[in-house]
């Protein structure tokens, strides 16, 4: 059991969404922390308005996740900052629209320098550190998409899996050499964030209403709150669950895949139709 109460937490993404979420949570729970983010006016702002409530140190950050080169000094920096670093959660993510046809290479490296890249590099930059502790934990951010694959998310379930291929296989490293470092693998259902309205477009994609429509849909199913996200993970963090789903339709969709693994596309379909049907949102398929 890692303990949250006190700890030095690194959150990457901190600037919005569930790591601005988690990053106000923890500071409530008197954790110092180090806010990483590429947006430097939002990671400022969040981390003096937190400073104004806790005695705890809060340090910020401005880093592009997808460059290894920026990772290696903010490592540096936070552990100067936060020599007992002990939880660090890699939360940093974007978005990208299109189907594989609609995209290009660029676009795909682009969402796997941050998406993935980004928690491979964080990890290996700060994994020494952490295994000098007397208890430390990783939580790396997959997705409900890093366990079901939908049309149009090529790029982004291709990330969301290998960052849960990548936490599974080093969660049983660490238990087979009995590291101190815990790992949990982080899925959220639909989360009421703005990622879906960040993402980047596809180079080939000139289907601005269908681009809509896919906003609309993902508003509609946004089922759970930031915060409520960001109090679920604390407290898969504190019970060393190694993997933690959130929201409902998480559950649900992980349940149907592991149901009918090779066919439960149409079932899932089925119920978005539904759904947006029954809330008024989105346009016909």
């Amino acid at each position: 059991m890692t303990a949250i109460d006190g700890a030095s937490v690194l959150v990457t993404g901190a600037a919005g969404g569930i790591g601005k979420a988690l990053a106000k949570a923890l500071a409530g729970r008197g954790c110092s922390l180090a806010l990483v983010d590429r947006d430097e006016a939002g990671v400022r702002t969040l981390a003096q308005e937190l400073s104004s409530g806790t005695t705890a140190k809060i340090t910020h950050t401005r880093v592009d996740i997808g460059d290894p080169e920026q990772i290696a000094a903010m490592a540096q920096t936070v552990l100067a900052a936060h020599p007992n670093l002990n939880i660090v959660v890699n939360n940093a993510g974007v978005a990208l629209v299109g189907h594989f046809h609609e995209t290009v290479t660029s676009d795909m490296e682009w969402l796997m320098n941050i998406n993935f890249w980004g928690v491979v590099n964080t990890t290996r930059a700060l994994l020494p550190h952490l295994e000098k502790q007397r208890a430390a934990h990783i939580v790396n951010v997959s997705s409900i998409f890093g366990i079901i694959a939908p049309p149009g998310q090529t790029a982004y379930s291709a990330a969301k899996f290998a960052v849960r291929g990548f936490s599974e296989a080093l969660r049983h490293e660490l238990q087979m050499r009995s590291s101190p470092v815990r790992l949990s693998v982080v899925h959220p259902g639909g989360i009421a964030t703005n990622i879906a309205r960040n993402a980047r477009v596809g180079a080939h994609m000139t289907d601005n209403v269908r681009r809509a429509d896919g906003i609309d849909r993902f508003d509609a199913m946004a089922q759970t709150s930031p915060a409520e996200a960001a109090r679920v993970i604390i407290d898969g963090i504190e019970r060393n669950r190694p993997r933690i789903l959130i929201g409902p339709d998480a559950r649900r969709l992980d349940i149907l895949q592991r149901l009918l693994p090779a066919t439960y596309w149409g079932m899932v379909q089925k119920q978005i139709e539904k759904t947006i049907a029954k809330m008024g949102k989105g346009r016909p398929a």
